[in-house]
């Protein structure tokens, strides 16, 4: 992707939150004839012992052909969006002061790229879809289980799917935030955006806090 240095990140700890925060990702595979293919799948990340950007693991239904077609010689790209907005020139204090302001838009990404390979043990995926439930139904008053359908439904299903890793190679940053702005130009984006209801306004203008109201 276009990265100018400005609007690169970096930081571990943020492109991790980030995939935390929004883990559906879009998987963009290419398959034997050259076709792209891209798939909407939720994520889990995990730390890789080798000391690489991290693995990407999650499953997919056993009749998307992605699992068998994907290419192996071909490095994977998943893309994972964050908060987003339009950005107005009204919202610059520069605006009032020459003019020379234009609309632009204000977006978190991740990109991550890596070896996709099909994972069929059927050991492997029940742990995972465990995990993977366990962490979208802990913050609900009665969170569903695995273990709260009937065992033979479960083995069914389980043979329905077909786990995915993806070991990185690479994991890049991208938060465009106004940083080629000017302090008080980016202050009057955090407001703006905040007095239009859009989530993570202050994120999205660079700033770790929103304006009071």
């Amino acid at each position: 992707m276009y990265l100018p240095i400005h609007f690169e990140e970096k930081r571990p700890e943020l492109l991790h939150g980030l995939l935390l925060a929004h883990p559906l990702g879009l998987l963009v595979t290419q398959d034997g004839g050259g076709e792209l293919q891209a798939n909407a799948v939720p994520f889990v990340l995990d730390a890789d012992p080798a000391g690489g950007p991290g693995i990407l693991r999650a499953h997919v239904a056993r009749a998307n052909p992605l699992w068998r077609e994907a290419r192996r010689d071909k490095p994977s790209l998943v893309v994972f969006q964050g908060p987003q907005a339009y950005v107005s020139p009204s919202f610059y204090a520069s605006k009032a002061e020459h003019g020379k302001v234009v609309p632009t838009w204000n977006y978190l990404m991740v990109q991550a790229r890596g070896e996709l390979r099909a994972i069929e043990d059927a050991a492997w995926l029940h742990a995972f879809v465990t995990r993977l439930t366990d962490t979208h139904e802990t913050k609900r008053t009665k969170p569903w289980a695995v273990s709260d359908a009937p065992e033979a439904y479960i083995a069914s299903m389980l043979g329905a799917i077909v786990g995915i890793e993806i070991v990185l190679t690479a994991l890049t940053g991208k938060w465009k935030v106004s940083q080629n702005r000017s302090a008080v130009d980016r202050a009057g984006v955090v407001q703006g955006l905040h007095d239009a209801g859009v989530v993570g306004a202050a994120l999205l203008g660079g700033r770790a806090t929103p304006p009071e109201t």
